[in-house]
């Protein structure tokens, strides 16, 4: 397994046929915005998209953005677009992704990252805190997870 950033692949049209191809509706908007050049401009300027390989078999995905679907909002930067394929669900993948996260988070200086999602009990289990509940851009509640980021002493440990 290897996590990579979608910006830094050669082969894009492979990962955004597989974005696309995604049982949740939300693949195929992610895939829109990086088509159309829009991706940047919806989420923010330092955003990626990290996604989770296994050869040439895409496992999941996940941004990790400036903004997300809870606007306006001075909370940055959030976790979003969280897909693990239903072939590989129940297997904590999801889990590397959120570490790459943490080791981005943790080299831009940031303290905490954000989620915003409807399922409970989910992101509990990678470490997620509940915080609150906020609207999101269609006027829907949605809860609002915080990751507190640890950071590294001189050995390199949490």
């Amino acid at each position: 397994m290897k996590v990579v950033n979608y910006f830094e692949t050669d082969d894009k049209e492979r990962w955004l046929d597989a974005i696309g191809g995604s049982d949740w509706r939300a693949g195929p908007f992610l895939k829109t915005l990086l088509e159309s050049g829009t991706f940047f401009k919806t989420v923010g300027e330092n955003s990626r998209v990290l996604l989770l390989t296994e050869g040439d078999e895409l496992v999941s995905y996940c941004t990790f953005a400036e903004k997300d679907d809870i606007q306006p909002t001075e909370l940055t930067p959030w976790v979003g677009f969280v897909y693990t394929f239903p072939a590989r669900r129940g297997r904590r993948f999801a889990g590397l992704l959120f570490d790459e996260v943490e080791r981005l988070a943790r080299a831009d200086g940031v303290r905490e990252v954000y989620l915003s999602t409807n399922h409970v009990g989910l992101y509990e289990k990678y470490g997620w805190e509940f915080m609150t509940m906020m609207d999101d851009i269609d006027g829907a509640p949605s809860r609002i997870y915080v990751k507190r980021i640890a950071r590294e002493n001189a050995d390199g440990d949490r």
